[in-house]
Parts: structure tokens; sequence; C-alpha cells
């Protein structure tokens, strides 16, 4: 498309001519028609001269009408054709002003009940079954179904928000809270308000509603979630705020002010989401016994790299993931007081990056650091790859030029430097070689093209410290190499000696060896019982492991898993292992076609299209 942002092939808007500063919601939740209705005032400032007009991205949007808001004229727009990809351009016509070059303007519309941002749930979907629940996902290009904006991660604005909801509906933003009021004329109502003083990227800006409970687990932190779970949520995230000063030691003042945890029904298609104020994370994470809440440190991270430093387009994603994930393990590390386990989890994804590459991608144009996304909707090339690409230039760098006591400085002084702005890649390397100007020399010997462009897998891969793994590497080597019938020399304390991560290695290395007899199989699970394990992660790779072994017995639990919860991640890689097995093949397909309804949507385009459906 020829009418595209310059810097951002996913969106229509034009923020180097006129630029949205902040904006404030005003809207109405109505679960009956699954639709959000009121405005949205735009601050708006004129970055050109001889710019008159406005340009935002819509879509799925009745747009009613648009006002100056300082005159109450009504101004004139247009809403382009729609594509099914990016939406429509609204551009909208600005008040005839010789000397004003600041506006707002305020621009009424209602969403669609289709509105790919967000995610209604009847009340028999939720843990409670009394009220209905709403959540917002709008990474990558979503946000612009939300309301109308410039939705490119280039432009950042502050935001204000009025929600109206049903008095039995608790409303949370990606914001500061304040206590919800009666509504001034309906009693079935309550007002609830919000702020957000620093300026986010429109994808950050998110929405939930529902039957929810909050309880203290720090503080500046709360966990909320459905009455049903809220206990066990508590004591699952309750060293937050351990995990935040810890971040904070690495990076720097935790500037956001609040950091809530919001658990989500199982259908949301994420580990996590790094909305300030308000991280969503999946309730797969909750084992009973804090062994997933890892997770929860990439996620904090991202308040410095992500939320404060951001991708200025989707092209340049690793920066976002790649530093998050980078500092993630630090946090992690330290937390477990370990210098050796953050390079056994390199050590683990690296194996998980080699299969994606060589096995899904087929070491295809997806598989670049920086891959070309024009004309293809982002969330098509969401993949492993900007992550742990990213991390892997990191950890290169950082033993290139000087070790982790030098490169950790570069990292707060890089968030210092562009902080609450957008950049690509050429602008962290030209402040990478700033910063280290006296290790040019070294710079220059990196190959640059290949890290940024190269297809396959990265150019340099570190010898990573992976003695945490030797004990499940031993484990994994004596299951296949040992007889079927010389299988009482294992016990019980195999997995119950090891940390949960060296469990999830050693499964993961049995997935990447040849399949396991069946009597192994039903050996190991009589031993180690991962058929009832409340480890999302171990029953993943227990299942993957079945499947391997084409244990018919097994589809059953593989379906259940996959229908009771939707992390993208999980339920993906599942599809495709019973789409690989011609046996199974048949009953994924049919399990697909009775549940698509029930899934998100991202995860319904996707599996879609892995099961070869259209």
């Amino acid at each position: 498309m020829t009418d595209m942002n310059p810097d951002d092939s996913a969106s229509f808007s034009r923020p180097d001519e006129c630029r949205v500063t902040s904006l404030h919601l005003n809207l109405d939740v109505d679960f009956v028609s699954r639709t959000l209705c009121g405005f949205v005032d735009l601050a708006v400032k004129r970055m050109k001269d001889g710019v008159h007009n406005l340009i935002l991205d819509a879509q799925m949007i009745t747009v009613q009408k648009i006002l100056d808001v300082d005159y109450g004229q009504e101004l004139k727009f247009t809403l382009g054709e729609n594509s099914a990809i990016f939406g429509s351009k609204l551009e909208v016509q600005l008040p005839v002003s010789a000397s004003k070059c600041s506006h707002k303007i305020r621009v009424h519309y209602e969403t669609s009940p289709q509105c790919p941002a967000l995610q209604w749930l009847r009340p028999e979907q939720t843990l409670g079954k009394r009220h209905p629940y709403l959540f917002s996902q709008s990474q990558a290009i979503h946000a612009r179904s939300l309301f109308p904006c410039q939705d490119t991660p280039g432009n950042k604005v502050s935001y204000t928000a009025k929600i109206t909801a049903p008095k039995d509906i608790t409303i949370l933003m990606s914001a500061i809270r304040s206590e919800p009021e009666p509504h001034p004329s309906n009693g079935g109502k309550l007002v609830y308000q919000f702020e957000q003083k620093f300026p986010v990227c429109t994808y950050l800006i998110a929405i939930v509603g529902g039957d929810l409970v909050s309880s203290i687990i720090g503080p500046r932190s709360k966990v909320w979630t459905e009455r049903e779970m809220i206990e066990e949520a508590a004591y699952e995230f309750s060293e937050t705020e351990k995990t935040l000063q810890m971040a904070e030691s690495l990076m720097g003042p935790y500037i956001w002010g609040q950091y809530d945890v919001l658990v989500l029904p199982p259908i949301f298609p994420f580990g996590g989401m790094e909305n300030p104020c308000l991280t969503y994370v999946t309730p797969t994470l909750i084992a009973g016994d804090r062994s997933l809440v890892d997770i929860l440190a990439h996620e904090i991270c991202h308040s410095w790299t992500g939320n404060l430093v951001t991708n200025k387009n989707w092209e340049h994603f690793w920066l976002n993931e790649g530093h998050t994930e980078f500092i993630e393990r630090k946090v992690t590390g330290r937390l477990h007081n370990s210098k050796t386990l953050p390079q056994f989890m390199a050590a683990g994804k690296a194996v998980e990056l080699k299969e994606i590459i060589e096995e899904v991608l087929k070491n295809g144009p997806y598989t670049r650091m920086i891959p070309d996304l024009k004309g293809v909707d982002p969330n098509d090339a969401f993949c492993i790859v900007p992550y742990e690409k990213g991390f892997t230039l990191l950890f290169y760098l950082e033993t290139l030029l000087g070790g982790p006591e030098v490169f950790e400085k570069f990292l707060r002084a890089y968030v210092e430097n562009f902080k609450q702005q957008s950049i690509d890649s050429n602008q962290w390397k030209d402040f990478l070689y700033s910063y280290f100007h006296d290790k040019t020399e070294v710079l220059d010997s990196v190959e640059w093209e290949k890290w940024f462009y190269g297809q396959g897998m990265p150019p340099v891969m570190p010898k990573y410290d992976n003695s945490f793994a030797v004990p499940c590497k031993q484990l994994c080597q004596r299951w296949s190499t040992s007889a079927d019938n010389d299988l009482d020399q294992f016990d019980p304390s195999d997995l119950t000696s090891m940390a949960p991560l060296q469990v999830v290695e050693c499964l993961g290395l049995l997935v990447e060896d040849p399949p396991l007899s069946l009597i192994k199989i039903q050996k190991m699970n009589e031993l180690y019982k991962l058929n009832v394990t409340k480890n999302s992660e171990f029953k993943f790779r227990w299942l993957r492991l079945c499947i391997k072994a084409q244990w018919k017995e097994s589809i059953p639990r593989v379906l259940d898993f996959i229908n009771e919860q939707g992390r993208m991640r999980l339920v993906r890689t599942l599809y495709r292992d019973l789409y690989g097995w011609e046996d199974a093949r048949p009953t994924a397909i049919d399990n697909f076609k009775k549940h698509r309804g029930e899934m998100h949507h991202i995860l319904e385009t996707m599996l879609s299209s892995d099961l070869k459906l259209g």
C-alpha cells in the first residue's frame, strides 16, 4: 500500500506531520451489544507548516462525528477503503487557523462487536460464572479498533480515561486508577477514572472489566483476578516486590508508580503482557509452588525496555524483546543467587530457537532479526526470533566489550538516553558506538549485516556455561539408552531432586531426542506422575513426549490441555505435533473446528494456518 507511514508500514498515521500528544477516553461499556461507545479527545500538534489534515488509523469503528473541542465546530473527515489487515485511513480536516498549531479534536465513535482488540466472555466462560468479562489485547496493531489513533509504536501519548460500566463490573486500565463513583443518573452503573501521565504507545493502552477482586502483594502492588482464584494468585505472586527491586538495582527507578498483576481467564493467548501499571499474566503460571513465576521478571523488565524505550516500528521488535530477555535473565539469576542460571536458561532457549528456525520457519524471512514486514500483519511474524536472536547478540557484545560490569552500565545509559522515546536499530547501534567510543575496532569486527538481516541461526552462537544442565543431560541419556527391561534404575527422586527449570530442561531434551518407546513413556508416567502435574511447562513437554511416542491413550489428555487454556506457544506447538502424527491429524482438526469459536482471535487465526485450513 502506497499511503502508509514511511517510518511504519503497518500504520496510515503521520505523526511526523500532525502528532497526537495526549488523549482522553470517555466510554460506556455495553456487555449486551459487546461495544464501547462514547468519544476520544485527541490533543494534536502540527509538526510542519502547510499541514491541514490529521491522519489516524481506524478499524471496524463507526465514526459518528468529529468536533473541534475549543469551538464546537464539526469537522469534515473521510474514512478510507478498508484493508483486512490494517483497517482504514481516517483523515480529519483540521480547523482553519493561521496561527494556532495545537488543537483538541473529539471523535464520537462506537467499536464493533467484532473489534479485534477486545475479547468478550460470557459469564459461563469465567470461573465465577456470574458476570461477563472483557479484556483488550492491542499489540501489535489492534488499538485502532479500540479507538481512532496513531497506531504506531513510533508515537507515544499520555492519557486519561472515564469509563462507565455496570456496578457489578470492576474496570481496570494500564494507568493509575481512582476509586469509582456512582453514575449521576443511573444507579446500576459506576464511573471509573484513570490517569497515565507518562507517554505510552497505543498498543499499551489496555482495558479490563469483570467480576474482579484484589489482594495486596507488596507496597506498590496488588494481584487482581476472579475471587475463585485470588488466594492462589496472591500466594504465587507474593514475591513481586523482590523482583521489582532487583530490576531497579540494574536499570534504575521504576517510574510507573503502581505495579499490579492481573491473572486473566485461560483464553488469554500469551504468557504475559507488559501493560504499564497492570501486567497481564496467564493462569497457566499458577502451579501452586511459585515454580513458573519467573516469567513475571520478563514483564517487569519491560517497564524499562519496551515501555520506557520502545521499538519505532515492528520490524525492530528485537529492541523490545531482546533487551528484555537479556535483563530478565540477569534479574532471575540474581534472585536465585546463581551466576550460571542465566546461561542455562539461554542454552535451553537456543535449542528451542533452532527448532523453530529450522523446522517451523524453514530458515525463511521471518528468521531475520529485522524482518521486512511491508504489507504484513506484525502478528504473523510473531515468534521466538526477536527474543532469542536479540538476546544472543547482546550476550555476544557483553563478552566482547568487557563483561557484565561494563555492559550493564551501558544498558542503564541506553535507557536513560532514550527514555520515553521510540527508536530503531540504527539509533541503538549509533549509541552503542558512541558509548564504547574507545572500542570501535571491536565493534567493527561484529558482522552487523548478518546479525540484523541474515536468515537462519545467529552468525555467532556463544558457548554458554551449562553446568546447571549436567544432571538433566545425564538423566536424559539414561532414559534414551536404557533397555525396556531395565527401567528399575529410575526413581521418583530423579525429578524431585531437581529445580523446576532443570525438570523443564530434562523433558525438553527428551523431546529433542528420538521417540521413547511406549514402555518407557508409561514407566515415566508411573514414576513421575506427569499426567497429573499442575506445572504447565512440565505438562506441555510431557504431552509432546507422549505424542512423539504415538501413545494413543494420551490424545484425550492433549485435547483437554489445549482446550482448557489458550496460551499460544503451548497450544500451537501441540496442535502442530498432533498434525504431524497422521493417525491423530483428523482428531486435531475436528477439535479445532469444534472449539475455534471459544479461542482468542489471534490464536484462532494462527491455528487455522498451522492446520492448513486457510
